[in-house]
């Protein structure tokens, strides 16, 4: 594999043994909501391609819902981390780190997640350690925990299904199982997608915007 052991799904799979998903469930949970570097999103196309060929010996709608709750309950941790952290992460202070962290930063994330949440909480689901970081600034910045976790949720119900139903079918094809390493780099090139997409149409609005301003 191209990656170190720590971050190559199929050593991780196969280091659990017989714990295989339970393994997995907890590495997703934590990569969701408590800021761990995990390989979340080839994790789980990995997972559904070892479940169609039998070495994870659960079935594939059972993987599916321990999955897609460990990532919905990652995602709640994050939010009690941020909300919990916030109050004294961003109080006053002078110097550098009263910069780094000054309360106005908490006013635009609030503002921010206010305007873009909904669709910052489901896009981000599919970028790696973006998913975790909005799923804090959504605590920091006080967003309503039922609006947070109805589209945390959305976006969990189409990630980990998603993903690893891609996994389950096409595992079963000799090409995509010959060149694992490229087809998980794929998996992550294209979990970036939507956000870039979201990004592009972002600064297509505000370029509108000036030139109505400037005109």
């Amino acid at each position: 594999m191209l990656l170190p052991s720590w971050l190559d799904p199929e050593h991780l799979i196969n280091a659990f043994g017989p714990w295989a998903l339970w393994g997995v469930a907890f590495i997703i949970f934590a990569e969701c909501g408590l800021f761990a570097i995990l390989p979340g999103d080839s994790l789980l196309f990995t997972v559904g391609m070892f479940t169609g060929a039998g070495v994870i010996h659960h079935q594939l709608w059972f993987v599916i819902v321990i999955l897609t709750i460990c990532a919905v309950l990652g995602n709640a941790c994050g939010y009690l981390i941020g909300y919990l952290v916030g109050p004294a992460l961003f109080k006053p202070r002078k110097g550098l780190v009263g910069k780094l962290f000054h309360p106005k930063h908490v006013e635009r994330t609030h503002d921010f997640m206010e305007k873009y949440g909904n669709r910052a909480l489901i896009l981000a689901r599919f970028v790696p350690i973006i998913r975790t970081f909005v799923t804090f600034a959504a605590g920091v910045s006080r967003m309503s925990f039922r609006k947070f976790i109805i589209y945390t949720a959305i976006g969990g119900v189409i990630w980990a299904p998603g993903v690893t139903i891609l996994g389950y079918f096409l595992g079963n094809i000799s090409f995509i199982r010959e060149h694992i390493d490229l087809v998980l780099v794929a998996v992550v090139v294209v979990s970036l997608i939507p956000m870039g997409l979201e990004y592009l149409n972002a600064r297509r609005k505000n370029k509108q915007q000036r030139q109505r301003v400037a005109g």
